[in-house]
C-alpha cells in the first residue's frame, strides 16, 4: 500500500520565522479555453527542522495541522541553491 500523503517539490523563498520556511511550488498548466501554457505558483508555510536556506530545492509532504496555516513539513533537501541576497563571488585567479 502506498502512502496517501501528498508530496510536492518547491523552492525556499523565505526563512524569517523560527522553524518555518515559505516554499514556492511552481507548475505549468494549459489554459482550458485558449490552450496557452501558463505558469502558476503557490506559496506554502512549511515546518522546517532541517535548517533550510533561501534558494534550496526541497520536497515537502502533507502533515497534520501544526498551526493555523502550517500543514506541510520539509521531508528532504534535494539541492542547495545559490543563496538569494548573497553577492556572487568572482572566479579564482582573476581575469586575463
Amino acid at each position: 500500500m502506498t502512502n496517501p500523503r501528498r508530496r510536492m517539490i518547491g523552492t525556499v523563498v523565505g526563512t524569517s520565522m523560527t522553524k518555518t520556511v515559505v516554499v514556492r511550488v511552481d507548475r505549468t498548466v494549459r489554459h482550458p479555453l485558449y490552450g496557452k501554457v501558463v505558469h502558476r505558483s503557490q506559496k506554502f508555510l512549511v515546518h522546517d527542522e532541517r535548517g533550510c536556506q533561501k534558494g534550496d530545492r526541497v520536497e515537502i509532504v502533507e502533515s497534520r495541522p501544526i498551526s493555523k496555516r502550517k500543514r506541510w513539513v520539509v521531508e528532504t533537501v534535494l539541492a542547495h541553491g545559490r543563496r538569494i541576497g548573497e553577492p556572487v563571488k568572482a572566479p579564482a585567479g582573476g581575469e586575463a
